[in-house]
């Protein structure tokens, strides 16, 4: 067994349907009638809140979900469709108190202004507990239906191809400046710009909104919001990473990068490009967390865990596959693998349901409890922003005098 933590993780969960794996929503505990209400999400959210989890993630897309690379598909034996990502951490952050909401947000067919005045209002509506996962995509079907560009075809993701790594450092490059325009209009309001003086009648001192005049490659933005600054200043801005350029995002954009070892070695060696990037970007003294993701099957009987894993594949007749390690056993051997981890510069770890109705009670009630006993985990909320979770503090606004 790994030795205690020198300092404890932190833990976010991925929500996206009814879990992680296409068959998910066959299964007794699933709720698939539930998954375009209301409640169905916030009993998601509650559950990661009762395990003290940092955050939740929130998947989302401009398209149906596909098992093809980047064609629609028309099979009709898994969950297709989605509630709007932005809208549902809305709709639960009042009933939550302590947890971040992180909603997935599609940076390449989607306007900043839009993005940062939903995600401004989601950290009001939370009281500073809101972040976004910025994602991009290249699916030409996708950009179809916004008709305002076409994307060039890709038959798979390969670096090594140079059309390749053209379209996706462009993709990457436009996520960047979506961010950093986004991030410039949360601090287009100084902190003190609303006076609300009814005795003098001035509301707002207009010389504490701030032009951005952002101009990139393909669009400019002129500002101000019309949010006033988040009560956190920045909302949390994260990002999925598998390979150099989406790592590039993550050290010049993010506060917290998502990646896709399988093993500790592997762990290791990102965490090492991330930092050298971040350096490369004039970053290094920014905190910026890595956070490593993994599919889990948890049961107390790791048989039992392998078990369903295989069920569920004969359900879904063929075996399923992830970009992140698969992991099926117990809480126990689970808090031994993050432990083991952690060991390469990880800071924490974002774990995707397999079966979200199952595994994720098993980690809120079964993972947790074992890393609190190894002293690896928070034994109560901390604080009451998601920035002062991650220990991040409150950023200086970059237009105050």
């Amino acid at each position: 067994m790994s030795p205690s933590s020198p300092t404890p993780l932190h833990l976010a969960v991925a929500l996206d349907g009814t879990g992680w794996h296409p068959a998910s929503w066959r299964e007794q505990v699933a709720r698939p009638r539930d998954l375009f209400t209301a409640g169905y999400w916030a009993d998601l959210v509650a559950e990661a809140e009762r395990g003290l989890l940092d955050f939740v993630t929130i998947e989302d897309g401009l398209g149906p979900q596909s098992s093809r690379f980047l064609d629609p598909d028309d099979r009709t034996d898994q969950v297709r469709g989605r509630l709007d990502a932005v809208l549902i951490a809305s709709r639960v952050a009042p009933l939550t108190r302590h947890i971040g909401l992180v909603p997935t947000t599609v940076a390449t067919h989607t306007e900043p202004f839009h993005i940062s005045k939903a995600i401004a209002t989601l950290d009001y509506v939370s009281t500073g507990r809101a972040g976004l996962r910025v994602q991009i995509t290249a699916r030409p079907a996708e950009a179809a239906h916004f008709g305002r560009r076409t994307i060039p075809r890709i038959e798979a993701y390969d670096e090594s191809d140079p059309d390749t790594l053209a379209l996706v450092t462009d993709l990457f490059d436009e996520a960047a400046d979506h961010v950093e325009a986004v991030r410039r209009l949360w601090d287009s309001w100084e902190d003190d710009a609303e006076i609300r003086d009814a005795a003098t009648g001035r509301f707002v001192d207009r010389e504490k909104l701030h032009y951005i005049d952002f101009e990139g490659r393909h669009f400019s933005v002129k500002g101000p919001s019309i949010t006033p600054r988040p009560p956190q200043g920045q909302p949390l801005v994260t990002a999925l990473a598998h390979a150099t350029v989406p790592y590039r995002l993550v050290a010049r954009a993010a506060d917290v990068g998502f990646v896709t070892p399988h093993d500790t070695d592997g762990a290791r060696a990102i965490v090492q490009e991330i930092r050298a990037e971040q350096e490369a970007a004039g970053r290094a003294g920014r905190p910026l967390h890595v956070f490593a993701d993994l599919v889990v099957f948890l049961d107390d009987d790791p048989a039992e865990a392998r078990a369903r894993r295989a069920r569920l594949d004969e359900v879904a007749g063929e075996p399923y596959t992830s970009d992140a390690r698969i992991f099926a056993g117990s809480p126990a051997e689970l808090a031994d693998l993050l432990q083991e981890f952690q060991t390469a510069g990880l800071t924490g770890f974002r774990l995707r349901p397999a079966v979200v109705g199952h595994d994720l009670p098993a980690i809120s009630r079964g993972l947790v409890p074992e890393l609190q006993r190894r002293g690896a985990f928070r034994e109560a909320y901390e604080a009451d922003t998601l920035r002062g979770l991650l220990g991040l503090t409150r950023p200086a606004n970059r237009y105050a005098a």
